[in-house]
Parts: C-alpha cells; structure tokens; sequence
C-alpha cells in the first residue's frame, strides 16, 4: 500500500452561498464518508482547516525571517482540509478522493506521499 494526501480546496464565496442546512448535510455526508474510509481501511488521518484568514506563512531566506498573515498565495480556493489515505496504487487513490463529498463544491488535489530519508535529499 502507498500513501496519498487528498488536498481538499474550496472556494469561500460558493461555501458561504451554502445554507445552513446544506452545510449541515455536507458537514455529516463528510464525516461518514470519513468513517467508510475508516471501515475499508484506507483512512490514515483527515482533518478540517480553519479558514485562510487565521493563516500565517513562514519564510526564512538568507537567515532572516518573515511571516505574513493568510495565505501563501492569491487565489479564489483554498485549502480547506486534507485527507491522508493508504491505497494500492494512483488509480485506487483517485478513486476514494472522487467521492470526497467537498469535490462537489471546491477540488481534491491527490498527491503520492514521497517517504524521506536519512542523507536523502529533501527536495527534488
């Protein structure tokens, strides 16, 4: 089995445009999808983010530090969760992130986890 991040992105004008009731409903068919992928053992971990706004980005560069509120980039989504997965191969990983229920209203960005090693490099 490998490893897969489902990068779950929204748009906050379309979330806001939810109902209450239609926030509600995603809300629990979230949750339950999260158990199913508990219940076939794909499920490592999976979580909710806090909206962009509460937000600080980090960069170090030539040994001085900067964090700037928000975001890391301009743009209409944003991550608003993650799902980390165990899967046979990319097609099975592509095949539980479709039935995310937030990709009906934002994207799931499915990402084969890269394992590190000691006195590996950490960037390609």
């Amino acid at each position: 089995m490998m490893r897969y991040l489902c990068l779950v992105h929204a748009e906050p004008a379309t979330m806001a445009a939810l109902s209450p009731e239609e926030g509600v409903r995603l809300t629990d068919e979230s949750l339950n999808y999260d158990a199913e992928l508990v219940t076939s053992g794909h499920m490592i971990a999976a979580e909710a983010l806090e909206p962009p706004e509460s937000a600080v980005t980090i960069r170090v560069r030539h040994g001085k530090v900067s964090s700037t509120d928000g975001p890391f980039a301009e743009t209409k989504e944003h991550l608003a969760g993650f799902i980390l997965i165990e899967a046979r191969d990319f097609n099975d990983a592509i095949r539980v992130a479709t039935a995310i229920p937030m990709a009906r209203f934002g994207s799931i960005e499915v990402r084969p986890i890269r394992p590190l090693e000691h006195g590996g490099s950490a960037a390609r």
